[in-house]
């Protein structure tokens, strides 16, 4: 099982990324999907999560109005598009299914 995340970068405040969780060797959508954050010295704290059929989102307050999840369960892909990025948003984001954990993707914004 290999869940790849991708799509980080630096922004400056106000911008936008999208993130992409790409799943391999699991049944992708028979799962939930979660996105976490880390950021320096801080512990993992959850992002955005979306059931295995897409029907339920849910959001950290922090991120609510801002950041959108979706996936493509064709393409094993969950997707996080993050918009009006914040300095505080600057982590490493992983995402995890079935408590499987890919290795993060870094998203540094400037002030």
């Amino acid at each position: 099982v290999q869940l790849q995340a991708s799509g980080g970068g630096w922004v400056q405040a106000g911008g936008s990324l999208r993130l992409s969780c790409k799943a391999s060797g699991l049944t992708f959508s028979s799962y939930s999907v979660n996105w976490f954050r880390q950021a320096p010295g801080k512990g993992r704290e959850f992002v955005a999560g979306i059931s295995r059929s897409a029907r339920t989102t849910t959001y950290a307050e922090s991120v609510k109005g801002r950041f959108t999840i979706s996936r493509d369960n064709a393409k094993n892909t969950v997707y996080l598009q993050m918009n009006s990025l914040k300095p505080e948003d600057t982590a490493v984001y992983f995402c995890e299914a079935n408590n499987y954990w890919g290795k993060g993707t870094q998203v540094t914004v400037s002030s």
